[in-house]
């Protein structure tokens, strides 16, 4: 829309700041009265913000922090009970650091029960503890005659404030309830310092001048620079990494809602032409637009996502188990998610404001959209930055999770998706290539999507990205749980519980404990009766007896290993899974229900002291005879369980005597007809934990296949919602070919046929294209892991992704057809 300059030459020719301040508040007063028009905008930009602010907050409040236990101070030193040498360390330490906080802990056993606590020397007012206490109620003991508990320690010990505590001969009154703010799970009583006379650990805060070398601080300390160097992944770079791919998704969405409303104001645009505005100010009008959308959509997701965050945080604080802050958000990632949201609504309006100026003003006040252009681009940037991201993603996988690689597993991912983006066009001018000989509907609607490729390309770009993130969740979980190695998912079923000897493999005194020693006979059989009653406290007669021996499993190759335990196949194990002694061949070492388990090469059957210092090494190939079998034979029975922790994998008793190896009692496995109440749960514990056992019931591990159906039904929901938003503008594009159509007697078939085809063809696209990249991310990144290597991705999830590539665009098809049953009133109301 040109115009001509002012003749009497007495001002700008655009009008000046004057003009750009109008355009803007009509702008403003436009969004104030039609923002129904675009409430789609709004809603996702408010939603996306809201919905990051208290994801963020939760993935970044969640994990414990590495550096706990170290107060405000930067190194710790740790000592084992209390002697002249360590008087005498700490007194150096004192000497040569200058302030300390020294506490001290001694393990202290509930009564009637294996529960512990520890009797804990600390000032609550030291130079670097105090953030590790905190006073619930009351107030601190102030000497030898008081004490502080928690509030577990209080319930365990029936105390309050008030009462009298006696230990060891020593009554102490309790005056105050306390906790530890960085780890609520931290159960301790809380004396006066030096009351401690035998304590089981030393702990001792201080700060080491910067640069002091770690020979000097010695080998007992640990600094906070060690911690963090520990630590693989920041939440804070994977937040702003999904919050990047987040917003570009919402301004690819973004793009085709500010068509819409730019095309609904084309004659209030057409008016300002012709009182005299330029092309500059139509761009600018519709960009303040944008802005105006994103910063109001911004603040109010903000907003909307800080009052959630208030009221979730006491709920995250029992979970995480450790005191969140009320304003203890990652404000970084927070103010880029708000930047990136303003930012993302500014540049999806600055194609509909050029758009805008190509019409004439003629046209404008008239309601014709302008034709559209035919844009001439390449596949090749797009190709060139999906090898980048392949080589990126490969450099992550190299890392093995050691560290290093998250900020290229970020990038890699968030450089393959805009080579998404970029391909997408050239993937419609493709397709109205491959549709010249199809049926005419079809052939019209590649015409449409081909032409109008600025406004679909961005759907079918957006499309491709939901689906992309969907199928490489769905691969990794695929690949992660078909490991018959590394097994993963649930531990048990909920209907079973392993109640464990305190030397079993998870019990309390671990395995091999020497400050427990070997179970005798006689407190086997009173475990083993303790057992039993506690089954029948549940409904259950349903005990098998779990036997374990010095034997394990290992892979001898790299990658990952065997992980899980090792049972012994007993008559009375296998008959409580039906498993009949016919099925087991007679020569069969290992039976396992873990699928292609017994096609694995190079495993070992490690026994004794194979372990032992001075041994062949882990993975060694071949191994000794005295302390190894190689390539056992290993037989898949599928009636076996399915846990984790369950014997889903067991030794048999031929291989048992084979290798002369001793068995021994580690627990024992009780079946119930249905799930346990946690009621029940919380008896069945206690009942063990008096009896000096404890339990295992099932875990929250979610299965395989719940990860990978949801990730399945989040990316084809998302995916026909893109669909939703933008099939309506993609057809009231092409509105005037249809009324052509319509006036040269068109059916409603053929109508129908159009958006069923565009639907059905941008989401078949889409679901081909990001299933491709997805399939390009895991492989780049797969090819270089030390962990799995390209045979994991040999775990194809079929039906999934036919769910994605097949019934996707089905229904999208479906869905098209029967939401263009009647004829649109604009189509029918203006003219050709």
């Amino acid at each position: 829309m040109t115009r001509g300059a002012d003749p009497r030459g007495e001002r700008p020719l655009d009008g000046g700041m004057v003009a750009r301040q109008a355009m803007v508040r009509w702008a403003w007063r436009l969004f104030r009265r039609e923002w129904r028009q675009q409430l789609l905008v709004l809603s996702l930009i408010t939603v996306a913000v809201a919905v990051t602010t208290v994801a963020v907050g939760v993935a970044v409040n969640t994990p414990i922090k590495p550096y706990v236990g170290f107060g405000t101070a930067h190194d710790l030193a740790t000592f084992s009970g209390r002697s002249p040498s360590t008087s005498a360390e700490i007194a150096t330490l004192r000497q040569r650091y200058g302030a300390i906080d020294e506490i001290d802990n001694r393990t202290v056993t509930v009564p009637g029960s294996v529960s512990t606590f520890d009797l804990r020397a600390q000032d609550p007012s030291g130079p670097f503890g105090r953030s590790l206490v905190a006073l619930v109620s009351g107030r601190f003991a102030k000497d030898a005659h008081e004490v502080d508990v928690t509030a577990g320690v209080a319930s365990d010990l029936n105390l309050r404030v008030g009462s009298v505590w006696r230990e060891r001969g020593v009554s102490r009154r309790v005056v105050g309830i306390v906790e530890n703010p960085q780890n609520l799970l931290d159960e301790f009583a809380l004396v006066v310092p030096g009351q401690v006379t035998s304590p089981t650990t030393i702990t001792v805060l201080f700060d080491a001048p910067p640069g002091t070398p770690p020979k000097r601080l010695g080998s007992n300390v640990i600094t906070t620079t060690m911690v963090a160097q520990g630590n693989a992944f920041n939440p804070e770079t994977i937040s702003i990494a999904l919050v990047t791919v987040t917003m570009m998704m919402i301004a690819l969405v973004a793009i085709a809602g500010f068509t819409v409303i730019a095309q609904r104001r084309l004659r209030s645009i057409g008016m300002l032409g012709a009182l005299g505005a330029t092309d500059a100010h139509i761009r600018l009008v519709v960009r303040a637009n944008g802005l105006f959308v994103g910063l109001v959509g911004a603040l109010v997701g903000f907003l909307a996502g800080l009052l959630a965050w208030l009221a979730y945080r006491p709920t995250l604080e029992r979970s995480a188990h450790h005191v969140v802050g009320v304003f203890a958000l990652p404000w970084t990632v927070i103010i880029v998610a708000v930047v990136l949201a303003v930012a993302a609504a500014y540049f999806a309006s600055t194609r509909p404001a050029r758009a805008m100026t190509r019409i004439s003003t003629v046209a404008a006040l008239a309601g014709r959209p302008a034709a559209p252009r035919q844009l001439r681009r390449s596949a090749v940037p797009g190709l060139v930055l999906a090898v980048v991201a392949f080589f990126l993603l490969g450099v992550a996988g190299a890392s093995g999770g050691k560290g290093g690689g998250g900020g290229a597993l970020a990038l890699g991912f968030v450089t393959l998706i805009v080579a998404v983006v970029m391909v997408a066009p050239f993937v419609l001018t493709l397709l109205d290539r491959m549709a010249r000989r199809a049926p005419l509907t079809i052939r019209m609607s590649m015409r449409d999507l081909a032409r109008y490729r600025a406004r679909s390309g961005a759907a079918l770009g957006a499309i491709s990205m939901g689906v992309l993130i969907a199928v490489v969740v769905i691969i990794a979980s695929a690949a992660r749980f078909s490991n018959v190695l590394d097994y993963a998912g649930p531990n048990l079923s909920s209907t079973q519980i392993i109640i464990y000897t305190p030397n079993g493999p998870y019990g309390t005194g671990g395995p091999g404990n020497p400050s427990r020693g070997a179970v005798t006979g006689h407190e086997l059989a009173a475990m083993a009766a303790s057992a039993q009653r506690i089954a029948a406290s549940v409904g259950s007669r349903s005990v098998v007896t779990l036997e374990t021996t010095s034997a394990t499993l290992q892979h001898a190759a790299p990658g990952r290993s065997y992980s899980g335990p090792l049972y012994v196949a007993t008559p009375q194990l296998l008959a409580a899974f039906h498993v009949s002694a016919s099925s087991v061949r007679a020569d069969a070492q290992i039976l396992s229900m873990r699928p292609g388990f017994a096609g694995l090469s190079n495993m070992q059957i490690v026994f004794g002291n194979y372990f032992a210092k001075g041994g062949p090494g882990e993975g060694s190939w071949p191994c000794p005879s005295s302390d190894c079998l190689a390539n056992p034979s290993i037989q898949e029975v599928a009636g076996l369980p399915a846990g984790t922790s369950a014997p889903n994998t067991v030794i048999t008793e031929y291989a048992v005597k084979r290798l002369g190896l001793a068995t021994t009692t580690s627990g024992w496995l009780v079946q119930t007809a249905s799930a346990l109440s946690a009621s029940q749960l919380t008896n069945v514990r206690g009942a063990a934990a008096a009896a000096g056992l404890s339990i295992e019931s099932k875990s929250s591990m979610p299965t395989s296949a719940t990860i990978v159906d949801w990730a399945t039904l989040v990316g084809v929901v998302l995916a026909l919602g893109i669909l939703a938003m933008t099939i309506g503008l993609i057809r009231s594009e092409t509105a005037g070919d249809l009324r052509i159509l319509m006036a040269t007697g068109a059916s409603r078939w053929t109508r129908r046929g159009l958006t069923a085809a565009t639907a059905g063809a941008l989401a078949l696209v889409g679901a081909v294209l990001g299933t491709a990249a997805a399939y390009l991310a895991m492989v780049g990144f797969s090819r270089t892991s030390a962990l799995d290597g390209l045979s994991s991705l040999a775990a194809v999830p079929v039906i999934n992704l036919l769910l994605i590539l097949v019934a996707m665009p089905l229904v999208a098809t479906v869905i098209g057809w029967l939401a263009a049953w009647r004829e649109p009133v604009t189509a029918s109301r203006q003219l050709i």
